[in-house]
């Protein structure tokens, strides 16, 4: 079940509405925070309202969107290809500043010198659809490095991180992107161990019931806000560093990447 978490920045009472979809990397007062600034900045810059949908889990998340029930969302690169067989979802903004890798992070002070060291055992996971920190890593460990292992899979990036420094866990899958938005208390005590290949990052998705000119009025304000210095602020936070247009068509090789027999379907 999705959330409504907030926001009714505009005072146009007769602005047609049109919810946002955020996945939970973060917990949903961090995630609050980084995106009712933006969303409020766009309801200035289109004249239309926008009302965050939170999900409590990345699984609750996928099943948000395969229902339909976001006309925008903000995914990672996988579910921008599940969510497009699903309901037609069309990728439209993304960060053209950098890309999306997988990481495998350890205790500074652990042992582990090569994933190989972590037959055997257990690490965390925010998610086991999540692209980057889970589907890319969990493939690399199976088929590229024979390594066996356990999955424990606990709904949040900065839980999985939390999980290895309370020696939960050995290991945790994460991305680069969350890994250094950590608290330097976090981030100083884990050390990373792997890195997977690059693919596009996070797109802004667009279901195919918002009309067009809508969707047009928001991918601009997107381009507009990033121009401004305090835009860039703002979108930096989540992290987008530089909002470029992007299209379905740049999503289309992760299908070739064999990452279906990973999937965990809810």
């Amino acid at each position: 079940m999705v959330c409504g978490l907030v926001l009714s920045a505009s005072t146009n009472v007769f602005a047609e509405t049109y919810s946002f979809g955020v996945v939970p990397q973060f917990e949903a007062r961090k995630l609050a925070r980084i995106w009712e600034p933006i969303l409020s900045e766009l309801e200035t810059r289109t004249g239309f309202e926008f009302e965050i949908l939170g999900a409590p889990r990345i699984p609750d998340f996928e099943e948000a969107f395969t229902n339909g029930d976001y006309d925008f969302a903000y995914m990672n690169p996988y579910h921008a290809i599940l969510a497009n067989d699903a309901q037609g979802y069309e990728p439209f903004i993304r960060d053209g500043a950098r890309q999306l890798y997988g990481i495998l992070v350890v205790r500074e002070d652990s042992p582990y010198k090569s994933v190989q060291d972590l037959n055997g055992k257990e690490i965390a996971f925010p998610a086991p659809n999540a692209l980057g920190a889970s589907l890319m890593i969990r493939s690399d460990l199976s088929k590229a490095h024979g390594v066996a292992f356990k999955p424990n899979y606990v709904s949040t990036h900065s839980s999985a991180y939390l999980n290895v420094i309370l020696k939960q866990v050995a290991a945790a899958g994460g991305v680069m992107g969350t890994f250094r938005s950590q608290p330097i208390e976090i981030s100083e005590q884990l050390r990373v161990l792997y890195e997977t290949a690059r693919v596009p990052p996070h797109p802004i998705s667009v279901h195919p019931r918002v009309p067009k000119h809508v969707r047009e009025a928001v991918e601009a304000a997107f381009l507009d806000l990033w121009k401004s210095g305090y835009g860039r602020e703002i979108l930096e936070q989540v992290p987008i560093l530089e909002a470029v247009p992007t299209s379905l068509k740049e999503y289309k090789p992760l299908s070739a990447m064999g990452l279906d027999e990973f999937i965990v379907v809810n």
